[in-house]
């Protein structure tokens, strides 16, 4: 049996994406310079942040204008580089 097609995505769109990792004073800022160098002049006030229920995790929803899938896996690839981020969505 064949697996469905993913659906295409046209670009340029507007693209949430969702870093999870541990929380620190550090996070949002090591998380917005990784932003900032891959998708320049993204509009910070349309992030959204919240702490789990013991604060041990911070998730950052970032919603930037994605150019391409190239643009999108070096972001998530930088993301993770960092150390500070477990998981990006």
């Amino acid at each position: 049996m064949q697996e469905p097609e993913a659906p295409k995505i046209e670009f340029p769109c507007d693209y949430p994406i969702k870093v999870l990792g541990v929380s620190s004073d550090a996070f949002e800022s090591i998380v917005l310079a990784v932003f900032e160098r891959h998708a320049p002049g993204f509009n910070r006030k349309n992030m959204t942040g919240k702490a789990s229920s013991k604060a041990t995790f911070t998730s950052l929803t970032i919603t930037i204008t994605a150019t391409g899938p190239d643009q999108l896996e070096a972001l998530h690839k930088d993301l993770l580089a960092t150390g500070h981020v477990k998981m990006v969505i």
